[in-house]
């Protein structure tokens, strides 16, 4: 038992960072997004010995980051309206910088399934194929949300933020 374990706290130190971001960019909250990697990292205790020796464990551990992501966004207190700090401005210039919506404001408007196909495509720059299989969706079904992402992306964000991006 002390092998598996010193296996999966190695594993915990050199990839709990990058869950970490990949979490928070698909719920937008640093603290959601610890809870996330914490849940996943317990679903993937459970499963350490068969994840070794089939050497999949990043493939599952992205699949699992996902799924419970978007677990976590259905649930009833999830949906209830959030208080912010500042009212929002009424009238927005898209023309000045100052005022345009960052990429994580415009993720956080996109369906959990979309953001979840948009971050592992473009941040964890998964294959169409890959990103399939993590979701458990139609290669299809993965083109079609891509490109209702970033055409949500782009309207939000303006054409060439997204270039800047790249």
């Amino acid at each position: 038992m002390g092998d598996r374990d010193s296996e999966f706290s190695e594993y915990v130190d050199a990839r709990a960072l990058v869950l970490r971001r990949t979490a928070y960019l698909l719920c937008g909250d640093w603290h959601r997004a610890e809870d996330l990697v914490q849940t996943t990292f317990a679903k993937l205790y459970v499963a350490w010995p068969r994840l070794v020796r089939g050497g999949t464990v990043d493939s599952y551990a992205r699949k699992v980051l996902v799924r419970v992501s978007v677990d976590e966004s259905r649930r009833a207190y999830r949906r209830r309206e959030r208080t912010v700090g500042t009212i929002p401005e009424q009238h927005h210039d898209p023309a000045c910088p100052e005022d345009r919506v960052d990429v994580r404001s415009a993720l956080d408007k996109l369906p959990p399934g979309q953001r979840a196909v948009v971050v592992l495509r473009y941040w964890e720059d998964q294959s169409v194929g890959d990103t399939a299989r993590l979701l458990g969706k139609s290669e299809g079904t993965i083109k079609s949300q891509a490109a209702k992402g970033l055409a949500t992306l782009r309207a939000l964000l303006g054409t060439h933020v997204l270039e800047e991006q790249r």
